[in-house]
């Protein structure tokens, strides 16, 4: 299956200005993609068309009377299945909550729907947002998987069938994905878009936005902020509404991490190729062989695949002791039941060991942001492996994950015929900055 041209919503807003367009008209676009594509690529797991052409109806009044409600004001999008949704199941991709319902919206879907978008699916997800795969397939190629735990979303996106949606982060679920399928996607700061009603790990995900541009990442991340905030205590993301201007960085930390030494040859050409061009822009690019500062947390960051994977066991630990005991252990899967063995072998000692190792690193990575603009690396360590069982390599993506920053995947690159993402991290809380970095970056290609 070729991938078919993205389907982008910023690119439409003028002619729903002038009239020679409309929201119903660009729903109906995306429905007919996905009439023909869903089947082949089985991003969604429910959908509410009805109350999509609603939405769109509504919206078209308000362009029509020059009232748009935000920048994504019918914009139709879906939901990555761990977030509540009133208007359709829950799952969480798992056999224990098939057909439950909230009832309610999540904040980020309220907030959503507050600025006029249209929540026309809930995309598949992995069980729980960890593991296993739920069937998804990569719109570039069938056989192969899409990435995880936000694979329903990516792969929508990447097929032309929605211009945007939601996923989340805990380890490498935004950043990878989007590698593999050859979309944009941003992973905000750690409490960067308000978690209330998304049933993921609590101590370092983030809700995340995918996008068939880079700025649509930005505008939807920015529509939700704009109304329910980052989680509590959290600054939230912050700055413009419209996608912030480009501005070249003048000094980058090339990152090769732990992940190199199994990233496929024209993976790594490609970083280096990249390397190339941001130099020959002007910017000042060093490497782990060329400054002891970013030799240092190259150093830091080893591990950061078990750090991770050791506190997302603790976070896990319920409400999977619960559902196991009051709910029926059978119907967790068996990568479900290990998760919780490993949680409940942990101490409390054993998860603040953690915390504190993961606190230390984001201080020591803070004090990188006066002598580098921004990190730059891969989003993953190859295209996306055949098979569905297995998400793929995240060693790329977990970084940003512990460190709390925000990080933009840039489908720039490619490695043996399909997508690679160019991987721009930034600093906890500079998101907008971090953006600007990427937004010139992704001129350079």
């Amino acid at each position: 299956m070729s991938c078919p041209e993205k389907k982008s919503y910023r690119n439409e807003r003028k002619s729903f200005e002038n009239g020679t367009s409309s929201p119903s008209g660009f729903l109906e676009e995306c429905l007919k993609k996905i009439g023909e594509l869903e089947e082949k690529v089985a991003a969604f797991v429910a959908t509410d068309i009805d109350g999509a052409k609603v939405a769109a109806r509504e919206s078209d009044k308000r362009w029509k009377e020059g009232k748009p409600l935000s920048l994504i004001d019918g914009m139709p999008l879906c939901i990555k299945d761990i977030m509540e949704t009133a208007s359709m199941p829950t799952e969480q991709g798992s056999d224990l909550f098939v057909g439950w319902r909230g009832k309610r919206d999540c904040a980020a879907v309220a907030a959503l729907r507050e600025a006029g978008a249209i929540i026309i699916a809930k995309a598949v997800t992995t069980e729980f947002a960890a593991q296993p795969a739920r069937g998804t397939r990569n719109p570039w190629d069938l056989s192969r998987t899409p990435g995880g735990s936000s694979s329903g979303t990516a792969a929508s996106v990447a097929a032309g069938m929605l211009p945007g949606g939601l996923g989340t982060q805990g380890l490498g679920s935004t950043i990878r994905p989007a590698s593999f399928c050859g979309v944009f996607a941003f992973k905000p700061s750690f409490g960067g878009i308000n978690r209330g009603g998304s049933f993921d790990t609590i101590s370092q995900s983030s809700t995340s936005t995918f996008g068939a541009t880079l700025e649509e990442t930005w505008e939807i991340a920015r529509a939700i902020t704009v109304r329910a905030g980052g989680d509590p205590g959290f600054m939230g993301v912050s700055g413009p509404t419209e996608a912030p201007e480009a501005e070249m960085p003048k000094r980058v930390a090339l990152l090769l991490t732990e992940g190199w030494d199994r990233t496929v040859d024209e993976a790594k050409e490609a970083l280096l190729d990249a390397r190339k061009r941001m130099e020959s822009a002007g910017v000042e690019v060093l490497d782990k062989t060329e400054d002891d500062r970013v030799s240092k947390l190259e150093t830091s960051i080893e591990g950061a695949v078990e750090l991770s994977g050791g506190l997302n066991n603790w976070d896990f630990r319920w409400p999977l002791n619960t559902y196991a005991k009051d709910i029926d252990v059978k119907r967790l899967s068996p990568e479900a039941q290990e998760r919780l063995i490993a949680a409940e072998a942990m101490s409390h000692d054993d998860y603040q060991a953690l915390v504190l190792k993961r606190k230390l690193l984001r201080s020591s990575y803070d004090e990188l942001q006066n002598e580098f603009d921004v990190c730059v690396t891969l989003s993953a360590p190859g295209p996306a492996p055949l098979g569905l069982e297995w998400t793929g390599d995240a060693v790329f993506a977990v970084p940003s994950s512990v460190l709390g920053t925000p990080s933009y995947s840039l489908p720039v690159l490619e490695a043996e015929g399909l997508p690679l993402g160019l991987q721009v991290m930034g600093y906890a809380d500079q998101d907008a900055r971090a953006f600007s970095a990427a937004r010139a970056l992704l001129g350079l290609f």
